[in-house]
């Protein structure tokens, strides 16, 4: 079956399919010439005389050197020295990538649990375990005792017609 296939893609490609489904669309073709090009050209090329300007910029960029005055780059921290813009830069580099990121990283990652919230989750689940062991209920209606809440209650005479929002 695999070679039945492979000799109908193949007859495929020279019958050009394309123009039996659909006889009014022509396949596009790339013609391509093989001839060896002709390069003989008789022209002359006379040089030409270099103009001042042409000069002054070919003196100008003949010295490539980095370390010269006129071919530094600024690291944008100081316009006109060098020397301390280089050390701005690397000083500003070390705070800001050693000092601010990793370590500021490392500290953010390993400080200590300040709001105790780690610690009052495990706590949490370790009190609910023990009540359902025990029996008791989840959460105790009973938690704070009625006597000490009905004393600090005021009465209904002195509440007298204020209107209490619940």
């Amino acid at each position: 079956m695999a070679t039945f296939m492979r000799a109908l893609a193949r007859q495929g490609r020279t019958l050009s399919l394309v123009r039996l489904r659909h006889p009014k669309v022509q396949q596009s073709a790339c013609l391509i010439s093989t001839s060896k090009k002709n390069k003989d050209i008789s022209t002359t090329v006379e040089p030409m005389e270099k103009s001042e300007e042409l000069k002054r910029l070919e003196k100008h960029f003949a010295d490539t050197s980095p370390a010269s005055e006129k071919n530094w780059i600024s690291h944008g921290w100081e316009p006109t020295d060098p020397e301390l813009d280089w050390f701005v830069h690397k000083i500003t580099m070390f705070m800001t990538i050693t000092l601010c990121i990793c370590w500021g990283g490392f500290i953010l990652a390993y400080q200590p649990d300040h709001r105790y919230l780690s610690w009052s989750t495990r706590e949490a689940f370790l009190e609910l375990e023990r009540r359902e062991k025990e029996g008791l209920p989840l959460i105790d209606p009973e938690l704070i005792d009625k006597e000490s809440v009905i004393a600090s209650l005021p009465s209904d005479e002195e509440l007298g017609d204020t209107d209490i929002i619940i």
